[in-house]
């Protein structure tokens, strides 16, 4: 019995504390969320990713934070001067800058993720022709979208540059994509 108090009371003062948080300032948050989107350039068809990041407002209307996740792209079959190359599907984990604009408490936002894009996967580009890819470049995440306390709802457009490394003939390596996606916002309190 007195185990079974201890469990109750534990479970209050936990419930107590969420409840709390839920209602606390955000100032500080953990964003949890999907994308997905079309790519921008013939080696790969599509991305589907996740995104974490943490986010600090240093003023009712401005954040800065840090964001990683992973976003995998499909490769996309092409037939390049004749030859049918098999691009292979990679990922890219993103380790970057947040920067994030609220005009409003709730409403429209806009804002980018600045920073380092890993390539991750097969080494090579495409199943049969033999030209490495990168390993990574400059990454970029300009977005745009609808923010309320929860959610964020957005737009967005993701790249990493990677310059001549992977071309193919015609076909330059792109880790670039245009899409849609979701984040959940966790409250961590003042």
């Amino acid at each position: 019995m007195k185990s079974l108090k201890q469990l109750i009371l534990g479970a209050g003062i936990l419930a107590g504390g969420l409840m709390s948080a839920q209602s606390s300032d955000m100032t500080n948050m953990l964003k949890v969320g999907l994308n997905t989107g079309i790519s921008t350039g013939g080696n790969t068809a599509a991305n589907l990713g996740v995104d974490l990041s943490y986010q600090n407002l240093i003023t009712p209307g401005f954040g800065l934070g840090v964001a990683t996740g992973y976003n995998h792209y499909f490769g996309k079959n092409k037939t390049i001067n004749g030859v049918n190359v098999e691009n292979n599907d990679f990922g890219v984990i993103p380790v970057a800058a947040l920067f994030r604009f609220y005009p409003q408490q709730t409403g429209f936002y806009f804002g980018t993720d600045l920073g380092y894009g890993f390539i991750v996967g097969d080494d090579k580009v495409a199943n049969n022709v033999n030209v490495d890819r990168p390993d990574g470049g400059f990454y970029i995440r300009p977005e745009i979208g609808y923010h309320n306390r929860d959610w964020n709802f957005f737009v967005q457009y993701n790249k990493t540059f990677t310059g001549d490394k992977g071309q193919i003939a015609d076909q330059k390596y792109n880790a670039g994509a245009i899409g849609v996606g979701f984040a959940y916002n966790i409250p961590l309190g003042k």
